[in-house]
């Protein structure tokens, strides 16, 4: 006679396999019609659009870029965790049981269909885990009342053993409830699998060969890192360089079929197609990138060769003269806004729609085919991946994603500077060794960089090649380190004077500020 236990657990497990299957079906059915229409990436996509500001920072300050792997980890284990509980009520009310899997794809499906952009074929994968789903665990539960004993059995023969023996092995039993579920299980992986490899090869781009730029940028120095180990290189490859941003899948992009529009405020609309963008006059510069989330000494930023077409150049295609805009309101591909002050396209920066990247074409998870530069603002407002339209309005008429979160509207990157070696916390043999690290001041350009140690008098560090002001610069301070727990600091000082602010500021609402300071045991 089985348990209670037991059987509360099968049911449960009735629940999971059947979930299983219906998100694993809808996920392959995503991959035919509408990837980011798959359960777990639309509800997952919603819970980063409604979390709280302070928590996404909590979030990107303890996983960095894995933060992403774990909502996706979380909304699958609570998904799971529901369905396990749905089994379990269909064990007695199979229709309560079933209502409860159709209410979670349900809400899936919800989430889906509300997306900017969202159409009718949103619906198809939610529909799909619903039916399938709910038709799974319905047939599961009704197998497993098949095989279950009776409650009262009453005297027992030894004909009626033989009755039983033989009934059993016609009939359903236990065991055959267990290998359904496995061969189900086994299914909604193949499902699952096949999906996944369709959405990766659909995310491939294919090999596109950029023309030189008529505004090269010139030769590049060498960098501190080939004579001072554990100095950030110079320049990041873009396999490392830094990505944050909202999407928990990247885009299929279509570049025969991708275009950007330029409308608003404007003397006239006008769209480009890739091929008319690489005809145009490129410029080529090189230029240092910074998230918002940055923390003190923190790793989001990088800095990369970029090839793409003058902003100023596409605005003044549409016509920009008295039009009164104040705002850039950037589109990605999948609807998401991102707003930039208008000004930085006409004060003589290098800003630019990108199309290359260290050489290459953009890599996909970097904005391919296009996405904005803007040398000295944070990528919140200046660094739209993916775009496809550009909106000339006002502040006060359109607002963005994150201004609406009551991030700042315009938001210069801070004087910052960064210990690369050694590393906090960790443990050096005494003699001779060198602190190093990289420094940035865009639009300004780094002067010098200062380093304390013990809280004794800034001594100047040797500095690295100077690139351009716009990109940032490595430094290093040899230093005889005797044996004991010591406490390096940094502070950069930019061309104009600008001292790096001492004041420690959040990231949130426009960048932080402060000292950086670690500890290093030395024995």
């Amino acid at each position: 006679m089985p348990t209670p236990t037991r059987t509360t657990a099968r049911h449960g497990l009735h629940g999971l396999v059947a979930t299983c299957f219906g998100m694993a079906l809808a996920h392959l059915l995503a991959a035919l019609t509408v990837p980011d229409a798959s359960p777990v990436y639309a509800v997952g996509s919603t819970v980063v659009d409604l979390t709280p500001t302070p928590l996404k920072e909590w979030a990107i300050r303890q996983f960095g870029t894995a933060d992403k792997a774990v909502l996706l980890g979380s909304v699958v284990v609570v998904v799971l965790l529901l369905a396990a509980l749905a089994g379990v009520v269909a064990r007695r009310r199979p229709a309560l049981g079933v209502g409860a899997l159709v209410v979670l794809a349900g809400l899936a499906t919800t989430a889906a269909v509300t997306r900017p952009g969202a159409g009718a074929l949103d619906l198809v994968p939610g529909v799909a885990a619903a039916v399938s789903g709910a038709g799974v665990l319905l047939w599961l539960v009704r197998w497993e009342a098949r095989t279950a004993p009776a409650t009262d059995p009453g005297p027992i023969d030894d004909s009626a053993i033989e009755r039983s023996a033989a009934d059993q092995s016609a009939g359903p039993s236990r065991r055959g409830v267990l290998l359904a579920s496995a061969g189900l299980t086994a299914v909604a992986a193949g499902l699952a699998t096949t999906g996944e490899w369709m959405l990766r090869r659909a995310r491939q781009i294919a090999d596109v060969v950029l023309p030189r730029a008529a505004d090269p940028a010139g030769p590049f120095p060498t960098g501190l890192e080939e004579t001072v180990p554990g100095v950030t290189p110079l320049r990041t490859p873009s396999g490392e360089f830094y990505r944050i941003d909202t999407r928990l899948m990247l885009p299929r992009v279509d570049v025969d079929s991708w275009s950007l529009t330029i409308d608003g405020d404007v003397a006239r609309e006008v769209s480009f197609t890739f091929d008319e963008l690489t005809a145009m006059p490129l410029t080529e510069r090189d230029i240092t990138l910074t998230c918002v989330s940055n923390e003190v000494g923190g790793q989001y930023v990088g800095s990369a060769r970029w090839l793409g077409v003058p902003l100023r150049d596409l605005l003044e295609r549409a016509g920009i003269e008295d039009t009164g805009a104040d705002q850039i309101l950037s589109t990605d591909v999948d609807g998401m806004t991102l707003s930039t002050p208008l000004t930085v396209a006409l004060d003589g920066r290098d800003s630019m729609i990108a199309l290359g990247m260290n050489g290459s074409a953009l890599p996909l998870q970097h904005g391919f085919p296009a996405r904005m530069v803007v040398p000295g603002l944070y990528g919140f407002v200046s660094a739209c991946k993916w775009i496809t339209r550009m909106t000339l309005t006002t502040y006060d008429a359109e607002q963005a994603y994150w201004t609406e979160r009551e991030w700042a509207t315009d938001a210069p990157i801070r004087v910052a500077s960064r210990i690369d070696t050694p590393k906090a916390l960790s443990r050096q043999e005494a003699g001779e060794l060198v602190i190093g690290g990289i420094a940035w001041a865009q639009r300004v350009g780094i002067e010098r960089v200062e380093v304390r140690i013990d809280g004794q008098a800034w001594r100047e560090a040797v500095m690295g090649p100077d690139v351009n002001d716009d990109h940032w610069r490595q430094w290093y301070l040899p230093w005889r380190a005797e044996p004991g727990t010591h406490y390096l600091a940094c502070r950069a000082i930019a061309k104009d004077g600008t001292v790096q602010e001492a004041v420690r500021r959040t990231p949130f609402p426009s960048g932080s500020s402060g000292i950086q300071e670690i500890a290093v045991t030395v024995t």
